[in-house]
């Protein structure tokens, strides 16, 4: 029996990074998978390396009649027995049909679209309880994290080939360039850190305002908008220490991967941060939209190598214990189990 993964995002984003981490991941232990997804080259290619098979469908708005027939047909030529959907737009074209609806939430979505799923899963305890809380019984609830994804052997990103000078501390800020992520804190934050570097990953629509911001503070020098990247792991060993102040972020998938790869974090602590994070033990936290205070955090860890080696040795024992990829497969095969597709 098999599970079949429903994505109906087209672009690049955590979700969608995770989506494939997951999938790659359950392939790896033997778990039967079949995705229905937007067309998405890079996306497809992975699924295909894993041994994934995948069927492009649209996933339109409310007037798309064909993606749920189509999305039936492919669940029963792999003999689907679960169903997962992940995000609104794809829980909204998942059929039914003799196999279980499961959705999985990253945020505090509208739960109209999961109505007569049989189960939803939270990659957090906070967005699990807000499920709860808007009335769905807590048995079907589930809270299974994210892991981080194995920290891969790759080799620093050589700092000169995006004009950056060795010696230099250096930040990395890592997610989508939209108000949310506030990466305009982090700018405001290298104004009061004359000797720091930062490169920012991630593409979206704050772009342009973002680099005007960085030219009107006298920065242009010092930071590099990297755009989207599919070499996160050189990234993180490249840098001195993660920066991700976000204003809103359910959990905060970053913070996960730069302990992963050794890299302490210093973030503001909206939601998924705040649950995350043990000030001062595995990372640090500031106030959300405070680049003061965001600014001396990074000062004290950048003036104290004890102190970050410490950090770094702290979110590497969280990830081990915590945010394997080994123990999220496994509760996922667990839950997969009890709906008929083990």
């Amino acid at each position: 029996m098999s599970v079949l993964h429903l994505l109906g995002t087209a672009g690049e984003g955590g979700a969608e990074t995770y989506f494939v981490d997951l999938v790659t991941g359950l392939a790896g232990s033997g778990q039967a998978q079949a995705a229905a997804l937007r067309p998405n080259a890079a996306r497809q290619a992975a699924l295909a390396s894993a041994g994934v098979p995948v069927r492009e469908l649209r996933f339109g708005g409310p007037l798309d009649l064909f993606t749920a027939p189509a999305a039936g047909r492919f669940a029963r030529a792999h003999d689907t027995s679960l169903a997962l959907a992940w995000m609104n737009r794809a829980a909204r074209h998942t059929p039914r049909g003799p196999w279980a609806r499961i959705g999985r939430l990253g945020g505090y979505y509208n739960l109209k679209y999961y109505k007569g799923f049989d189960a939803l899963v939270a990659n957090t305890e906070h967005i699990a309880d807000w499920i709860v809380a808007q009335g769905w019984p807590a048995g079907r609830v589930h809270c299974i994290p994210n892991f981080a994804a194995p920290a891969e052997d790759a080799r620093p990103v050589d700092r000169a080939s995006l004009d950056t000078p060795d010696g230099v501390p250096l930040l990395l800020a890592m997610g989508r360039l939209h108000e949310a992520k506030a990466h305009d804190v982090a700018l405001e934050a290298l104004a009061r850190l004359p000797d720091a570097w930062l490169w920012i990953a991630g593409a979206g629509p704050e772009e342009g305002r973002l680099k005007a911001l960085a030219d009107g503070l006298g920065l242009a020098q010092r930071v590099r908008f990297l755009g989207w990247r599919t070499d996160a792991s050189s990234l993180y060993r490249t840098a001195d220490l993660c920066v991700f102040p976000s204003r809103y972020e359910p959990l905060g998938n970053v913070v996960i991967q730069a302990w992963a790869h050794g890299l302490p974090v210093v973030a503001a602590a909206s939601t998924g941060p705040a649950a995350l994070i043990r000030d001062g033990e595995d990372g640090r936290l500031v106030a959300v939209d405070d680049p003061v205070a965001l600014a001396a955090a990074i000062r004290d860890l950048l003036d104290d190598a004890t102190g970050r080696r410490a950090l770094a040795a702290a979110g590497l024992a969280r990830v081990a214990g915590e945010f394997s990829r080994e123990a999220v497969v496994d509760r996922w095969r667990d839950l997969f189990a009890v709906h008929g597709a083990g």
